[in-house]
């Protein structure tokens, strides 16, 4: 059986987010320390990672709250704003 995982708090996600920033201040400090390329690379990946995973947290409690009260409230034009708010993050890059 498939349990849904439990909702992360607006604590938990600050959190995760205090964790990243340590992280990224690991690597500042690796390159100012000279350490391995390669050592530096994957640290940034494990940063980059972790921030995927916030994001994807973020974007599924907007989904279940904003996006859901958007189709319950039975206006088309507010489900169609948050679609397309949904699409123009997606399309973005950096």
């Amino acid at each position: 059986m498939n349990a849904k995982p439990r909702p992360t708090t607006h604590e938990e996600t600050l959190s995760r987010l205090r964790r990243i920033a340590g992280q990224v201040q690991g690597v500042q400090r690796m390159v100012e320390e000279k350490k391995y390329c390669i050592d530096i690379i994957t640290q940034i990946q494990a940063a980059r990672s972790a921030l995927r995973a916030v994001e994807l947290q973020i974007l599924q409690k907007h989904m279940a709250h904003c996006v859901s009260d958007a189709f319950a409230s039975g206006s088309p034009a507010e489900a169609g704003e948050k679609i397309d708010e949904l699409l123009q993050v997606m399309k973005k890059e950096y």
